[in-house]
């Protein structure tokens, strides 16, 4: 192979999988403790999506648990984009998150029902305040697919790795 057909071989690769690629576009997900954490607790969480529904959603508010602390809190959504929980922004709860963008412009929420949708759970990063702020700061959000009281949804949580 000629070194000018290796060469445009290169650009069109890169095109198809260059920065403006969704597989791309992303870094990884920190691979912290912190992140270990809140994957794990996100489980943890589904599975009582699962087997209790909304029942579990109050013991999921209290603040200064396993469930909520500081920073870290579960968030529940519909597969149609709907809040049905939300322990740090509870004004959120009954709204609908279709359209919604981020400071950069990421439809996140459509990025966590994808993610679910797709591979079941995953890492989502995106540009969101921390409670009690206003300026949006990077979040990293592990979200999975739960099954509540018949409902087909999400739950998730994440973190700010600054």
């Amino acid at each position: 192979m000629n070194a000018k057909a290796l060469f445009t071989g290169f650009f069109v690769v890169a095109g198809l999988f260059g920065p403006a690629s969704p597989v791309f576009s992303q870094q990884s997900p920190p691979t912290s403790a912190q992140a270990k954490q809140i994957e794990a607790l996100v489980n943890k969480a589904a599975a009582l999506v699962n087997s209790k529904g909304k029942a579990v959603f109050p013991e999921f508010r209290k603040s200064g648990t396993e469930w909520f602390s500081g920073d870290t809190y579960l968030f529940v959504y519909d597969l149609k984009s709907n809040v049905l929980f939300n322990a740090a922004f509870p004004a959120r709860e009954g709204t609908n998150t279709t359209g919604q963008k981020d400071s950069n412009g990421k439809l996140f929420h459509h990025e966590f029902i994808k993610m679910v949708e797709s591979k079941g759970s995953g890492w989502v990063d995106y540009m969101f305040p921390k409670p009690g702020q206003t300026q949006p700061s990077q979040k990293w959000a592990y979200v999975k697919a739960v099954n509540i009281d018949g409902t087909p949804g999400l739950i998730g949580a994440g973190f700010y790795p600054e």
